[in-house]
């Protein structure tokens, strides 16, 4: 079984980019699922689903075992939160710049 890849940021954010893909992440969100599971839910063959899943995999975004005969696929949260870190880091620079913004203006109201 090949391994699954180090999550990247940049492919990670392409792939999220991708309304389908953002279907499939949430439709394995909370438990893993078989492809053809997913493309019912997410209204794409199984062939596209397939596809899509190879893009989240590459990205690091999802992951795929083997129990038995079927392949599930699931979440990578690794990859998430890769991402989620890269978009943290904009947070603390808005909400100084909104708190700035706020005290300038409650103190041009009382002045």
């Amino acid at each position: 079984m090949a391994a699954e890849s180090v999550p990247d940021l940049d492919q990670a954010l392409r792939a999220l980019a991708d309304a389908n893909r953002r279907a499939i992440l949430a439709a394995v969100r909370s438990e893993p699922r078989s492809v053809g599971q997913i493309a019912e839910e997410v209204g794409l063959s199984q062939q596209t689903t397939s596809h899509h899943l190879g893009v989240l995999r590459t990205a690091g975004l999802a992951s795929g075992t083997r129990v038995g005969t079927r392949h599930l696929f699931a979440v990578n949260t690794d990859g998430l939160a890769a991402v989620r870190a890269y978009l943290d880091e904009f947070w603390p620079a808005k909400l100084a710049s909104l708190k700035a913004a706020i005290e300038s203006r409650t103190g041009g109201d009382n002045g």
